[in-house]
């Protein structure tokens, strides 16, 4: 089990509650963006589990500029310097194939270190020739919902390329799992790993509060309410996967 972490809290919660392996990220709303190396610094004396950082210098797309290119690649150097074990990342071109130049430079940055593809992989053009890309790369893991808004929705694709992936690559379903459906996805694909959030939301300690202002854009979360990896949720998690697996 797979744990997105975008807080040090979350981080050891997963890890408490029995996760594999942390993806440390930010900007969950956003489907996750790079975490700052301060956070993973922090993490790291906290935790003993592997920790793999997302690296994604922004929101919306995967068709990246080389300016933006560049950014990833500092933060692949920052993020080994710090004691990471693993990177996470995905590049597309406009047409919705796998970019494979980039992905082979930003591979050459990670290594030694494992390399997921992550969630870009959800918006290709046809993920049955980008699983084949993928394990041409050498990506070890490839994260996906199955090309569609959930894990649950997309489980014939993700089926379908856990197949054909034949051990050469991990196929990891993620997006939306749950407790409530963790079973079904698993027996329903034969993966062997998934990642999930396994979040819940506790009140903020703010006496004060002013309702009247938001900090973010219309779609925020409240301000006074902080979403964390919950231990239950997770040891919940694992214990169903254990029994389908």
């Amino acid at each position: 089990m797979e744990v997105c972490a975008d807080s040090l809290e979350s981080a050891v919660n997963a890890e408490r509650g029995g996760a594999s392996r942390i993806e440390l990220c930010s900007g969950l709303m956003e489907g996750g963006i790079t975490a700052s190396i301060g956070l993973l610094q922090v993490i790291k004396q906290y935790v003993r589990i592997p920790v793999f950082a997302m690296i994604r210098p922004r929101g919306g797309d995967f068709l990246y500029t080389d300016s933006e290119i560049e950014v990833m690649k500092a933060d692949i150097k920052m993020a080994k310097a710090n004691g990471v074990d693993g990177i996470v990342f995905g590049a597309l071109r406009e047409d919705g194939h796998i970019n494979t130049e980039v992905c082979m430079d930003l591979i050459a940055e990670s290594r030694p270190l494992p390399v997921t593809f992550h969630r870009a992989f959800d918006m290709v053009q046809d993920p049955i020739t980008a699983l084949e890309c993928l394990i041409s790369l050498g990506f070890e893991r490839v994260l996906t919902s199955g090309c569609d808004s959930t894990a649950l929705e997309g489980l014939p694709t993700i089926r379908r390329l856990v197949e054909q992936a034949k051990r050469r690559i991990i196929v990891v379903p993620g997006g939306g799992i749950t407790e409530r459906n963790v079973q079904r996805i698993l027996e329903g694909c034969g993966a062997r790993e998934f990642h999930c959030s396994a979040r819940s939301s506790r009140d903020s300690l703010m006496k004060f509060r002013n309702c009247c202002v938001s900090m973010g854009a219309s779609l925020t979360p409240p301000e006074y309410s902080v979403k964390v990896a919950d231990v239950c949720k997770i040891r919940a998690l694992i214990c169903i996967a254990k029994d389908t697996v």
